[in-house]
């Protein structure tokens, strides 16, 4: 998936319910300032800043590494080192479920903003570290 140069504000703000839309800016807020970036949309995903990868099969590309989507059910929050590499930390987190690379958050304001901030660091910092050569269910820091 590339960038598609859409308008990030404008996104957001046709996001519903209301409460996703909260949670979309807070989280705009909280990845502008953990990785440096301006929020850029990936389709319909809001990312900050790139890593690349390099798999043993060969495959490489680019992706966002940090990134939310604001969907209806929950705001999905995207880890490229996958979240088993944050498990003790998401412990803490509060209410939220999980998939593979995946935290699914229903209410911002019912997590602990702290740790979320904290995950999203790590992960940003274990994607962008170097060539990142394993997959989300390996998790792990990127290779140098």
């Amino acid at each position: 998936m590339q960038p598609t140069g859409g308008d990030v504000e404008a996104f957001i703000a046709q996001v519903a319910p209301a409460k996703r839309r909260r949670d979309a800016e807070t989280l705009v807020a909280v990845m502008r300032d953990v990785t440096g970036h301006e929020p850029v949309l990936w389709g319909t995903i809001i990312g900050f800043g790139t890593y690349h990868y390099r798999y043993e099969s060969g495959r490489e590309g680019d992706a966002g590494a940090a990134g939310f989507a604001p969907r209806k059910a929950a705001t999905t929050i995207y880890l490229p080192d996958g979240v088993a590499a944050h498990q003790d930390a998401l412990e803490r987190l509060g209410p939220h479920t999980t998939g593979l690379v995946c935290v699914y958050i229903k209410d911002l304001e019912a997590v602990d903003l702290d740790v979320l901030r904290g995950v999203i660091a790590d992960s940003y910092r274990s994607a962008t570290a170097g060539v990142y050569t394993q997959r989300a269910r390996e998790g792990g820091p990127a290779a140098s």
